[in-house]
C-alpha cells in the first residue's frame, strides 16, 4: 500500500509541472575572468584583484571605457580604468551635494539604490527608492532631484537625447525625466497588470531593469509578469517574450529572473540573471553566454564552466561584457576567445567570375555578348553606361571557354 502512495505522489509532482529548463550555450568561445575584486567583502582601492568591494550591483561604462560600479554596501561609486585601477569616484563624505568623496548621497539599505545609468555626456544617473534621482557629472559633482509623483523609483536608462527613463516598482509605471527637467509618465496606468497598448493605457507588475537601444526603444523587465516588454518612442508597449517563471533558452525564451539589462553594438540584449549571463537577439532567440540556470559559485573559464553568485549588473565596453558579481564581491569580464577551425577541402570551392571593363561614352547603351568559340554569340546584358571606365561582372562562374565583347547600340 505504501508503494502505491509513493507512485501516486510522483505522478502528481509531474503533473504540477516540474520541468527541465533548456539551456543553450553560445558557440563563440565566451571566456570569463576576474577583472577586479579579491572576493572578500570590504573597501580597498588599488589594482585588479588587490581591491575589495561590498555588494557591487549596477555597472556602466563611459566613452573612455572606464567602468563605474555602484558599490552598494560601501555607499560609494567606484571607478575602474581600462587597466584595472580601482578608485572611489563619489560617496563616503557628509555633504548632500558637492564633489565626489565629499558627498554622502550614495547609500544602500531599504531606501537605497540598486541601479546606475550613464548618458552620452558621461553623466551618471541613479534613482533611489526614496523618490530621488541622483546626478553625478563627469567632474564628480553630485546633485539630487526629487521625483514628485513616483512611488518607488527603481532602475534607470538613458536615450540618445539624454532623457532619463525610470521604472517605478510599486507605481507600475515608467517615467521620463526630460533634459529640461520635466518629469512625465511615459507609459503605464498605475494599475497592476500586463496589458500591452499605448501610453497610459498599459499596465505593468513591478517593473525593474531598463535598457535603451540605438533606436531609443526602451526595454523593461516586468518582474511580476516575468516578461520583457519593449516601448518605442510613440509609447507603444509590446511584450516581446516571457510570461513563465522558468528559464529556457531558444526562440521566444523564458526568464525566471533578470537583475539588469544592457544592449550591445548589434542590438542584442545582454541580461544578468543572477547565476547566468544571457543574450537575446533582435529576433528573440536567447543563448547563455556564461553561467548556469541552477548552479551558483565562483569559477572562471569557458562560459559553460563559469559560475556566478547573484550577478546584478552588466554592461558592454569595447566588445567586452563586464558583470557586477554581487555575492562574489568581484567584477568579472566575458570576452570572446574563438578558436580557428580548418574548413575541409570538400567544403571549399574556387570559382572565377569574369569582368569586362568598358571605356566608352557615358549615357550610351552597350550590349554585352559572350561566345564559347568566337563564332556564335549570345547576349548577356544590356547596360546604360553611367561612368567610364565601367566594370561589368558576369554573375555566373566561368565554365569551359568563354569570350566576351561589347557592342555600342544606336
Amino acid at each position: 500500500m505504501k508503494r502505491q502512495i509513493l507512485i501516486l505522489l510522483t505522478a502528481v509532482a509531474v503533473l504540477l509541472g516540474w520541468r527541465v529548463e533548456g539551456q543553450n550555450y553560445d558557440t563563440n568561445g565566451d571566456y570569463v575572468q576576474t577583472f577586479a575584486g579579491s572576493g572578500f567583502s570590504g573597501y580597498v582601492d588599488g589594482v585588479g584583484q588587490l581591491t575589495m568591494f561590498n555588494s557591487p550591483k549596477g555597472i556602466v561604462a563611459d566613452s573612455l571605457n572606464n567602468l563605474f560600479v555602484l558599490d552598494a554596501a560601501n555607499s560609494r561609486i567606484r571607478k575602474i580604468t581600462p587597466d584595472g585601477t580601482v578608485s572611489t569616484f563619489a560617496g563616503g563624505g557628509n555633504q548632500t551635494s558637492g564633489y565626489g568623496t565629499n558627498t554622502t548621497v550614495i547609500y544602500g539599505g531599504v531606501n537605497g539604490v540598486d541601479f546606475i545609468a550613464i548618458d552620452h555626456s558621461d553623466t551618471l544617473w541613479i534613482p533611489n527608492h526614496s523618490g530621488n534621482l541622483i546626478r553625478i557629472g563627469s567632474d564628480s559633482y553630485v546633485t539630487t532631484f526629487f521625483l514628485n509623483g513616483t512611488s518607488e523609483p527603481w532602475a534607470a536608462c538613458v536615450d540618445s537625447m539624454n532623457n532619463v527613463y525610470i521604472s517605478d516598482y510599486y507605481g507600475q509605471k515608467v517615467w521620463r525625466y526630460k533634459t529640461n527637467g520635466v518629469l512625465e509618465v511615459f507609459v503605464g496606468s498605475g494599475n497592476t497588470g500586463s496589458a500591452d497598448g499605448n501610453g497610459i493605457f498599459t499596465s505593468f507588475n513591478t517593473p525593474t531593469a531598463l535598457a535603451a537601444d540605438a533606436a531609443d526603444n526602451i526595454y523593461v523587465w516586468d518582474s511580476g509578469n516575468h516578461k520583457i516588454r519593449r516601448i518605442n518612442q510613440n509609447r507603444d508597449v509590446v511584450t516581446i517574450t516571457g510570461g513563465s517563471s522558468t528559464s529556457a533558452d531558444g526562440q521566444n525564451p523564458a526568464f525566471n529572473s533578470v537583475s539588469a539589462i544592457c544592449v550591445d553594438g548589434f542590438g542584442n540584449l545582454i541580461l544578468a540573471c543572477g547565476s547566468s549571463i544571457r543574450k537575446m537577439s533582435v529576433t528573440t532567440n536567447a543563448v547563455t553566454l556564461a553561467g548556469s540556470f541552477t548552479q551558483t559559485g565562483y569559477t572562471n573559464g569557458a562560459g559553460n564552466l563559469a559560475r556566478f553568485n547573484a550577478a546584478s549588473g552588466v554592461c558592454v565596453s569595447s566588445g567586452t561584457i563586464y558583470v557586477a558579481d554581487t555575492s562574489n564581491q568581484r567584477i568579472r569580464s566575458i570576452t570572446n576567445n574563438p578558436t580557428a577551425q580548418s574548413v575541409l577541402p570538400a567544403n571549399l570551392q574556387l570559382n572565377t567570375y569574369p569582368g569586362l571593363e568598358i571605356i566608352g561614352t557615358v549615357g550610351r547603351t552597350y550590349q554585352i555578348q559572350n561566345s564559347p568559340d568566337l563564332n556564335s554569340w549570345s547576349t548577356k546584358a544590356t547596360i546604360l553606361l553611367n561612368s567610364s571606365p565601367y566594370l561589368w561582372i558576369d554573375q555566373n562562374p566561368v565554365s569551359g571557354n568563354k569570350f566576351y565583347r561589347a557592342l555600342l547600340l544606336p
